[in-house]
C-alpha cells in the first residue's frame, strides 16, 4: 500500500523548505562519490559499470549530487523527487557542471509516468526509509529492463547510538522515517536476484561523538550525514583507521552489520523472477 497522501504532502513540504536553504554552488557532486567518508555511493557505483549511454533513474534525488555525477559519467539521467523545489536545485547543479538531465516530480512509490522496462539502472540513496518499501521495489522492478541493476543505500534501525542521534535531530528529519530492518530484506529477495549487500559505519560512528562532544555541533545545527562529506579532509584521519577496524569486525562477525549505520544493497532484475 502506498503512503498516505498526508504523509506524502508532509514529506514534500519538508523537502521544499530544505531546498530553499540550499546554495546550489555548495552541493558536493564529486565528493559524494570520491570522499573516503562517503563509502556507500562509491560501493554502489562500482556495480553499475560503464555509465555511458545508460538510462539511469534516480529516486529521491535531493540536491542532485548523484544525478549530476551520473550525467558527468555519460548517462542519460532522469532525476525524480517529491519536492519540485529540490528538483529546481538539481537543475541548477546540473547547469553549474555543464550537463543536462531530466527532472520529474513524482513519488518513488508511483513511477507510472515511466514505461515498463525503460531503464538500465535505478538508484536510490537515503530514500527507502521515507517510502513504502514494497511499493517502491515493485515499481523499480517494473521500470527496470531485464538484467537491469538497482542500487540502494539507507540507514539501519538497530544501532543505539544512531537512535539517540535520531531522537536529537528532530528538526532535520521527518517523523515518518523508518530505517531498514532485517525483515525488510525479504522484500528485495522476493522481487530480485540480490547481487550483494554491505554494511557501513560501525566503530566509525565515533566520528558522530566527535562532532557532538568535541566540535560542539548539535545534530539540529548541521546534518551530520552531509558534514562528513563536506569536511572529509579534516575527518579523514579519524575515519580511515576506524573504517579499517569495521572491515575486520564485519568480516569476522557478519551479524554485526545490523548494528551499523547504513546498508547498501545491489539487485538485478532476473528474467525468471
Amino acid at each position: 500500500m502506498s503512503s498516505a497522501p498526508a504523509v506524502i504532502e508532509k514529506e514534500r513540504g519538508f523537502h521544499d523548505e530544505w531546498a530553499d536553504n540550499i546554495d546550489y554552488r555548495s552541493v558536493k557532486v564529486y565528493e559524494t562519490f570520491l570522499a573516503c567518508t562517503s563509502p556507500e555511493p562509491s560501493w554502489v557505483l562500482s556495480h553499475f559499470g560503464d555509465l555511458r549511454g545508460k538510462r539511469v533513474l534516480e529516486l529521491g534525488s535531493g540536491a542532485g549530487e548523484a544525478a549530476v555525477y551520473f550525467a558527468l559519467k555519460g548517462a542519460d539521467v532522469t532525476a525524480t523527487d517529491l519536492s519540485p523545489r529540490m528538483l529546481e536545485v538539481v537543475q541548477q547543479v546540473a547547469i553549474q557542471h555543464g550537463v543536462k538531465l531530466t527532472t520529474v516530480v513524482c513519488s518513488a512509490e508511483d513511477l507510472s509516468l515511466f514505461e515498463s522496462e525503460s531503464f538500465d539502472i535505478v538508484y536510490a540513496a537515503n530514500t527507502l526509509h521515507h517510502v513504502d518499501i514494497e511499493r517502491c521495489l515493485d515499481e523499480t522492478k517494473r521500470v527496470l529492463k531485464v538484467d537491469g541493476v538497482g542500487g540502494f543505500w539507507d540507514p539501519v534501525a538497530y544501532n543505539p547510538a544512531i537512535n539517540v542521534y535520531r531522537r536529537m535531530a528532530t528538526e532535520v528529519r521527518t517523523i515518518d522515517e523508518h530505517p531498514l530492518r532485517r525483515s525488510d530484506m525479504k522484500y528485495f529477495s522476493d522481487r530480485f536476484a540480490v547481487v550483494g549487500k554491505r554494511f557501513f559505519w560501525l566503530t566509525s560512528l565515533l566520528i558522530f561523538l566527535k562532532l557532538y562532544l568535541i566540535d560542539r555541533i548539535h545534530p539540529n545545527e548541521d546534518r551530520y550525514w552531509k558534514r562528513i562529506i563536506s569536511h572529509e579532509s579534516e575527518l579523514r584521519k579519524w575515519y580511515k583507521p576506524l573504517a579499517a577496524i569495521d572491515r575486520v569486525f564485519l568480516m569476522l562477525v557478519p551479524a554485526l552489520g545490523w548494528w551499523c549505520w547504513n546498508i547498501a544493497i545491489i539487485v538485478r532484475k532476473d528474467r525468471n523472477k
